[in-house]
């Protein structure tokens, strides 16, 4: 499909401007002020909706292959394309565990045949994720998007050490699931904050001996907020992630539902405020939805429910109603924290350009919602911001020049 998209406010250059933007052959042919029709293009009025560069999720569960009964690659990619993602990075926590290149080829089919915006996955740290053995790092390499064993902390510093020198000869980050097994406490919610920013710790000073790229998967305390400034302004080579949940609620917020249990979990204020500050000065360079479907079954029971809740659908109108609209952060930095950030660490995406594939999202940023988890397209129903009233609807999503997602409406 060719497409003509007039009357957008286009975000690019870290500005907006007024203008029109040619599609062709799935990719950005012009952007002009105002585009004459043309023969045997379609043309979408965006009635000046907002016009963004499809946002970056760098931390995704799409449950296939091995736990479909959560997630599909259709459902879970459906639901990135409305929640205005054209890129994701899906963890390995799967069946098989893509530790090796034949095991990762599985994932590799499911993504192929099922996904409707662009998935790269990550390969493991270690085999099955289990912490024993190293995975086959070198063979998963040219394949996969970064190494990860998300949803379990690699308890040993030996090995941890190895696989950062092994990371680096290859050319690929480290994104770490912090969490000492050691210092869990005895909350049944989830993790103290000692079990995350011990791990940051130690894994800084890894960092600080092997030169590898490092990341850290959903920050959630003050403590590690500090000890990531202070390894940036030494100079190593780390970025982090933190999630709206962290940025939006506080354990006050906390219900007796499965919809609250998520690792690690909300915190108090003093780490929620860290958080925005770090989000908001650069400290923490990006955010990811840390989408972690589960059946019904499995979210009953409040604290006794398995860990996850969803988030690509409403990820950006509640961080824009929760941050953007009370003037905590501007539009801009979100944006960049939404994908100029994550685009850049993990090396998937383009910008709005001439050239460029055509991976667009469009918002109505006037529009008003309220989050409904019975109308997620996800199969999984389980999100906290069940019943928020929320600013900013996704009007359409484009993945190299294919319309993905489409919800317009008339003036």
């Amino acid at each position: 499909m060719k497409f003509l998209l007039k009357n957008a406010k286009i975000y690019r250059n870290r500005a907006f401007e007024s203008a029109d933007i040619v599609v062709s052959d799935g990719r950005i042919a012009d952007i002009v002020s105002a585009h004459p029709p043309i023969d045997g293009f379609t043309v979408l009025d965006l009635n000046q909706y907002f016009l963004f560069p499809g946002l970056v999720d760098v931390h995704v569960h799409l449950r296939e292959p091995g736990f479909s009964y959560k997630e599909t690659m259709e459902s879970g990619t459906l639901a990135a394309a409305r929640g205005g993602f054209t890129a994701v990075c899906a963890m390995p926590n799967l069946k098989p565990v893509p530790d090796n290149g034949e095991a990762l080829a599985v994932s590799e089919r499911r993504i192929a045949e099922g996904a409707c915006v662009h998935v790269y996955p990550y390969g493991a740290i270690t085999c099955g994720e289990a912490g024993r053995v190293l995975a086959d790092l070198e063979a998963m390499a040219p394949r996969v998007v970064a190494f990860s064993d998300d949803g379990k902390g690699v308890q040993n510093d030996d090995m941890m050490r190895e696989a950062m020198l092994r990371a680096k000869r290859l050319g690929k980050v480290i994104a770490a699931h912090c969490e000492d097994e050691s210092l869990l406490g005895d909350s049944v919610w989830g993790g103290s904050p000692e079990s995350e920013w011990k791990q940051v710790e130690r894994d800084l000073k890894l960092v600080a001996e092997t030169g590898c790229a490092y990341h850290v998967c959903h920050v959630s305390t003050k403590e590690s907020v500090a000890l990531l400034r202070e390894a940036k302004r030494a100079g190593l080579d780390v970025t982090a992630e933190t999630a709206p949940h962290y940025l939006l609620l506080t354990e006050d917020d906390r219900r007796e539902e499965g919809r609250f249990k998520m690792n690690p979990p909300i915190r108090a204020k003093a780490d929620r405020e860290a958080l925005r500050e770090g989000l908001a000065d650069g400290t923490i360079d990006m955010v990811a939805t840390d989408h972690a479907p589960h059946s019904a079954e499995e979210k009953a029971g409040g604290a006794k429910a398995m860990n996850g809740v969803t988030g690509l659908e409403t990820s950006f109108a509640t961080l824009y109603t929760g941050l953007v609209k009370p003037g905590i952060l501007t539009l801009e930095t979100l944006l960049e924290r939404m994908h100029t950030n994550p685009a850049k660490r993990f090396g998937i995406a383009k910008g709005i350009e001439i050239g460029a594939p055509a991976d667009l999202t469009v918002f109505d940023l006037d529009a008003e919602w309220t989050v409904d988890e019975e109308k997620l397209v996800s199969k999984a129903k389980c999100t906290p911001f069940h019943g928020m009233k929320v600013s900013g609807e996704c009007r359409l999503t484009m993945t190299e020049g294919k319309i993905v997602w489409q919800h317009m409406t008339e003036n």
